[in-house]
């Protein structure tokens, strides 16, 4: 299965200057419960706003640049590629950018959205693209409010394709 995993705002934001806009522990510690143990596709962009491999996690990273190289890290060269390394996998996380998440969700290369809503909107310069209702149906849905560790409300949405 292959998951898009991502925190979006009401407007879609994703980002801004290659960095998050707001800080949701809970999404945080859910993103590593979700993902540790698997192969976690990203753009280079995405992997180096991080700065390093994420720990018991396999970054496959998607770069343009042939003579890229990260200690730790596999490297592919287009998204196709990137699951082709991971295809041992049952369960693969696409993790960013917007680029890599358009293409994936264009292509039909997703089986599933795991989506951190955040209940709000905020200036950015990177977006989710829009959710097409028509080939998603949401399958979960977790409603929280703000509280002393998270500033905003949010809703864990899982959608599945149609």
């Amino acid at each position: 299965m292959i998951t898009i995993i991502a925190a979006i705002a009401n407007n879609n934001a994703l980002g801004k200057d290659n960095d998050l806009i707001w800080h949701l522990p809970a999404d945080l510690k859910r993103f590593k419960k979700v993902t540790s143990g698997h192969h976690i596709l990203m753009g280079r962009n995405t992997f180096e706003s991080i700065g390093r491999p994420l720990p018991n996690r396999t970054s496959v990273i998607i770069t343009r640049n042939n003579d890229y190289l990260k200690e730790g890290c596999l490297v592919a060269h287009s998204l196709e590629e990137a699951i082709e390394l991971s295809k041992d996998e049952t369960d693969i996380f696409i993790i960013g950018g917007a680029q890599v998440y358009k293409e994936a969700i264009e292509n039909n290369l997703v089986d599933k959205l795991d989506i951190c809503l955040v209940h709000h909107s905020f200036e950015a310069d990177v977006f989710f693209p829009n959710i097409d209702m028509n080939i998603w149906k949401e399958a979960s849905r977790e409603d929280f409010k703000a509280d002393e560790k998270n500033k905003y409300d949010y809703s864990f949405v899982s959608y599945i394709r149609k």
